[in-house]
């Protein structure tokens, strides 16, 4: 009877862990993979409708990177005020509601604060999900269950490639609806899924976090971290905001090519953070992001290269794999790095920033240099130099990670 107990209490703690990893993709669903990637295909039947101009378009997805920086900066204070899973409820429903909102084509500033909305609870649901599950989960399977809370992001790409084409026949307003009831019912079935440690785990984080006595001890190698990762948002955004343009328009295959491309994009991304995940948790999360930038330079700089059907399918799904899978082996380093969980909370808080404005100033830049005449493998050849750049402050800087464990005199 014991040994049933036992088992019994085994199978429970397993569901409760699944519940909760299930929970943090659907998260990771809402806030990034339908939050943003469902805007990319719904954009030209907005424009063609009228509701919006090509200008007025463009500061949409503006306001969508802007809310998403400010989520990324307000996530923590929330955490630190509210119970953890009732902020993540509700970032949950404030995801759906945007995209019933944005079924109704009141006036340009109607859709700048909702698609802005979009952007907040995207970021805060990116820094709060993932660590609210991972301390449930057995260390040795942690870098699994990250992975497949941030798959969320890859299967909101292949619906965003498929079905919202679908959803168009029946107009703008059924796809908007469909996609708002579909994160509806995600957050309705994960609703009682997120651990009650997550609501009660950071009243001791404001005093915790003006301490952060590991973050302060390892400021250069954190620091490292940070730029590192802002350098691999630098990397990966000629893939996710020109890929489909690039195979359209730049090798002359056409719409139905681009779009075959990022559906390659999509399989790769809802595979990647899976198994970059399970390689973190055998081979370490610092090698594993070593590894990654350096497959992620070589495929990006080999669109530079190559206009070959092949060449373009491997690089789409291999980079697709490596934009979201870079997100569990960096939530491990910075377990790795950090001691204290509110130090690791306030780490992984800050590298969001830091990939949100890299990634938005990227898209800038980029943007800027294509105007000017500057072609896609000039494009893609800088963003290998930045993941070149990465791997080089990442390996710089690790060397010093863990100077208060040398031996003392």
């Amino acid at each position: 009877m014991a040994q049933a107990a036992l088992a019994a209490g085994h199978h429970g703690e397993d569901m409760t862990v699944w519940r909760a990893t299930f929970a943090g993709l659907s998260a990771n669903l809402i806030g990034i993979g339908l939050g943003r990637f469902a805007y990319t295909p719904l954009l030209p039947a907005v424009i063609a409708a009228g509701w919006l101009s090509p200008g007025q378009a463009a500061y949409i997805g503006a306001a969508n990177l802007a809310g998403y920086l400010a989520g990324a900066v307000i996530a923590r204070p929330l955490a630190a005020r509210y119970p953890v899973a009732s902020v993540l409820r509700v970032m949950m429903l404030l995801g759906a509601a945007s995209f019933f909102a944005c079924g109704f084509p009141l006036s340009f500033w109607w859709f700048f604060v909702w698609r802005a909305a979009a952007g907040i609870a995207g970021a805060v649901l990116m820094v709060l999900a993932a660590p609210a599950v991972l301390p449930l989960v057995p260390a040795g399977r942690r870098g699994l269950a990250s992975g497949l809370m941030f798959t969320g992001i890859g299967i909101g790409v292949i619906l965003a490639g498929t079905l919202v084409p679908l959803l168009l026949r029946g107009g703008l307003a059924v796809a908007w609806g469909a996609i708002g009831a579909l994160g509806l019912a995600l957050t309705i079935a994960s609703w009682r899924g997120w651990p009650q440690e997550a609501a009660s785990s950071t009243n001791e984080a404001p005093a915790a976090a003006t301490r952060r006595p590991a973050a302060l001890r390892l400021a250069l190698p954190v620091i490292g971290f940070y730029l590192a990762y802002a350098l691999d948002a630098w990397g990966i955004v000629p893939h996710m905001v020109f890929l489909a343009d690039f195979v359209a328009r730049g090798l002359g295959q056409g719409v139905a090519g681009g779009a075959h491309a990022w559906v390659l994009f999509g399989i790769g991304s809802v595979i990647g953070p899976t198994v970059s995940g399970y390689i973190g948790d055998r081979i370490g999360f610092g090698a594993g992001l070593r590894l990654a930038f350096v497959f992620q330079a070589g495929f990006v700089a080999l669109l530079a290269v190559s206009d070959t059907s092949l060449g373009v399918a491997a690089s789409a799904i291999v980079v697709g794999a490596l934009a979201p899978g870079i997100a569990p082996l960096a939530l491990g380093r910075a377990h790795e790095l950090i001691d204290d969980t509110a130090g690791r909370q306030a780490v992984w808080r800050l590298a969001t920033v830091c990939y949100a404005i890299g990634q938005a100033i990227a898209g800038y830049v980029y943007s800027f240099l294509l105007d000017q005449g500057a072609g896609y493998p000039t494009v893609f050849l800088i963003a290998a130099g930045t993941l070149v750049a990465a791997l080089v402050v990442d390996i710089a800087l690790s060397l010093r990670a863990h100077p208060a464990r040398r031996p003392a005199r």
